[in-house]
């Protein structure tokens, strides 16, 4: 066993308006589904080939109480774009140390913003650093 996370949720307040936001920020698929053996609304999302994970949407309504998570990164070509799709599409970008962004060496580029739903999540630019 590898301990790799294989797959992600989303819940949202608003699945439609978060839909909308991470198809437009990031380019994912999402298209709308019932989950498996039951009558529940579900958004399948596909974020595309090569390294990383595809997941899940769902309402956080009717949830087990509202969901808190730990937040993934995605690994984006030029965060500029992906900082200015955030702020364009309803999202908000944490500070750190008074900046949007900030640089570990060896790494790269990185941001933490808020989706349309108020979900935490993680974009990076790699400079060094290349995924495996």
């Amino acid at each position: 066993m590898s301990n790799r996370p294989i797959h992600f949720e989303v819940q949202a307040d608003d699945p439609e308006r978060a839909k909308k936001f991470y198809e437009n920020v990031l380019g994912w698929k999402i298209d709308k589904t019932t989950a498996p053996g039951t009558t529940m609304d579900y958004w399948m999302i596909n974020t595309g080939e090569g390294p990383g994970i595809n997941g899940g949407m769902y309402s956080r309504k009717g949830a087990l109480g509202e969901l808190h998570s730990f937040d993934c990164t995605v690994l984006v070509d030029d965060i500029d774009k992906v900082i200015a799709a955030i702020k364009a599409n309803g999202g908000t970008l944490t500070q750190r140390d008074g900046r949007e962004k900030w640089e570990m060496p060896g790494l790269g580029w990185f941001a933490n913003a808020f989706d349309s739903e108020g979900n935490t999540f993680g974009i990076m630019q790699a400079t060094e650093w290349q995924p495996k």
